[in-house]
This record gives structure tokens, sequence and C-alpha cells, in this order.
């Protein structure tokens, strides 16, 4: 069975474009794997901790010597990369803060970016162990950046798609809604958005 891990991010319970946006991949998603099982995280409403020094240590130390402290500072670790192996497609939904991606998406993929999980190290340094997964990408800007004089600024997906590069994971499909906050621009650019997902999946599916 394919399983999709499905991970949104915004505070935005309600109204949030990147959270809509993901609705509208899951449908299409599963209509494609009407087999398929769709695993959700949600980091609005699991606050992930950000990484503390017991924290790292236990990261680098063989689970059969780690102290009780090193063991309660990975146990949210172990869940979520646990989570995250199971899974055969990723879909993570963004909106853009402060030109990258909000500070719960951070502190989650810090808690999953682990030596011997995630990544490994040989001679030749770092490489991704999570190669047989794909993920997409839902970004949500307020703003206008792509050809623009901000694009530069946009840190959020090169973001992304660098960290899940580094797992190894590929990003087989990044769709970007810009200007939510013009409410002349979001309802166009997000139909369009929503076209781009439709005509992605009939030419994958």
């Amino acid at each position: 069975m394919t399983t999709l891990l499905r991970i949104d991010c915004s505070p935005r319970t309600t109204d949030s474009h990147s959270r809509l946006l993901a609705d509208c991949f899951e449908e299409l998603w599963k209509a494609a794997n009407p087999e398929g099982n769709v695993q959700y995280r949600d980091l609005a409403k699991m606050q992930i901790p950000h990484l503390e020094n017991a924290t790292i240590e236990g990261f680098y130390t063989p689970r059969e010597h780690m102290s009780k402290e090193a063991q309660r500072a990975t146990a949210i670790s172990d869940e979520l990369v646990k989570e995250l192996i199971s899974a055969n497609e990723i879909l993570i939904s963004s909106p853009l803060y402060n030109y990258n991606v909000p500070s719960n998406l951070k502190a989650y993929l810090d808690q999953v970016v682990r030596i011997g999980y995630s990544i490994n190290i040989n001679e030749n340094g770092f490489y991704g162990l999570l190669t047989d997964k794909t993920a997409h990408l839902i970004t949500a800007k307020g703003g206008l950046y792509k050809g623009s004089s901000k694009e530069a600024l946009d840190f959020q997906e090169p973001y992304l798609k660098a960290i899940l590069a580094y797992m190894g994971i590929k990003t087989e499909n990044a769709f970007s809604l810009e200007g939510t906050s013009d409410k002349g621009l979001v309802e166009q650019n997000t139909r369009l958005v929503r076209s781009k997902m439709e005509s992605t999946f009939k030419k994958q599916h």
C-alpha cells in the first residue's frame, strides 16, 4: 500500500491558502491511488521542540549507550523519523514567513535530519538514506516573487528542495501560490495552481 505523509504547518487552521491547496492535492492523489493511505502530521497542533544539547548528543550516541535523558530528548525525533521512513511520498504545505518556512516546519526538519536514519556519512561526506521517496511541495506567498526583484529573497522553496535532497528525497512537484494578500489576484492564481495540479496528475497517472 502506498502511503502519503501530509505535513501542514500553517498556524491558520482555517482559511489557510496552503492547507486548502493541500486538500486539493490530497483529493487528486486519492483518486490516483484508491488503495493508498494518507498519514497526517499537523505542526500547528503538535508543537515540535527545537533541538537541545541532550537531543544532539542523543543523535550521535548508539542506542544501547543512551542515558534516560537522551532517550527522552530523542523520543519525538524517533516518532517523526519512523513516520517519515514509513511513507512513500511526502506532501509539505507551507506559507512563506519572513522569506522562509515557518519555525515549526524548520523544527520538524531539524528533528528528522538524523544520522543513521535519514542521512549517513562516509569518506566522501554526508549522503541521504531516503532515496526511495518523492516529495510534493505546496507554498503560499502574500506577495509576488517569481520574475521580480524579490525572487532572490525567497528562500522557502530552494531550502525545502535542498534539505529534502540532503536526505535523498527527490522533489517531484512544486506548486507555488503567490499574491495571497491581493484579493484581486488570489482567486485567479488559486485557479491556475489547481489547474496545474490537475494537469500534473493527468500526465503522471
